[in-house]
């Protein structure tokens, strides 16, 4: 197998905030594999009678995978759309496409990730922000020892929580979160929060206020959480 494997980032769930490029790729392929929820943010690109589309599971995938690539014909494209940018949060998939297709074989296609979003709509900037996934399937503990740090030493933090539907112990949501930087010494009581529930689309949630206010509190798993903790400073306090 020879053809082309393009792993590209479809924006948080709005087409709007979707790329041109991304577009482009999406038609062009003769298969186009993803998540339930990531295919139904494209569909409207998708011709069904003349595209394979490929609906997989985190059981199933990996069959999948190897499928495609043990049928395309070397002129032929395939397409892994991932929710957001394909270059956060999406390490596990993506490093075992690379495996699987081959690293010539791969190309990536960075799109606008829902971090992005919630930065900019809490008006803090990335580059004075820690930014953390927990949501993985590895072990979280040193993430949550990065989190601690940077609480500490007075960052912005945007993170990604981690739903668990079969096993509440993996759990890592907002209310989990607040309870373990309270039970860290925190004092959650004066940190200011912002929880985005359903980014750019149309029923999207927004909820401000302390992070003691997030415990016992329940948020969809697609939900972006950011701590608000630097100070402002403008050019002119640098003259």
């Amino acid at each position: 197998m020879s053809g082309k494997l393009f792993l590209v980032g479809v924006g948080p769930g709005s087409r709007q905030y979707m790329t041109d490029i991304a577009k482009k790729v999406l038609r062009k392929s003769r298969y186009v594999i993803g998540y339930s929820y990531t295919l139904s943010t494209i569909k409207h690109l998708l011709n069904f009678n003349s595209q394979n589309i490929i609906e997989v599971t985190m059981n199933n995938q990996d069959v999948a995978y190897k499928e495609i690539y043990n049928r395309m014909n070397p002129n032929e494209f395939c397409s892994v759309p991932f929710t957001g940018d394909v270059n956060f949060s999406e390490s596990e998939v993506v490093d075992r496409l690379l495996e699987i297709f081959g690293n010539d074989n791969v190309e990536l296609v960075p799109g606008i990730s829902s971090i992005q979003v919630a930065a900019s709509k809490a008006k803090i900037p990335l580059d004075k922000s820690s930014i953390i996934t927990f949501h993985v399937t590895e072990d979280i503990e040193q993430k949550k020892v990065d989190l601690l740090d940077s609480i500490r030493s007075k960052r912005n933090v945007i993170i990604l929580p981690r739903p668990w539907p079969n096993d509440k112990e993996k759990e890592f949501m907002e209310s989990d979160i607040a309870l373990f930087l309270k039970n860290s010494g925190i004092d959650t009581c004066k940190l200011k929060t912002w929880v985005f529930e359903f980014l750019t689309k149309r029923y999207e949630k927004v909820f401000r206020g302390n992070v003691s206010d997030l415990e016992g509190r329940q948020f969809d798993a697609l939900s972006v959480m950011v701590i608000d903790q630097v100070k402002r400073k403008t050019y002119l306090e640098f003259n």
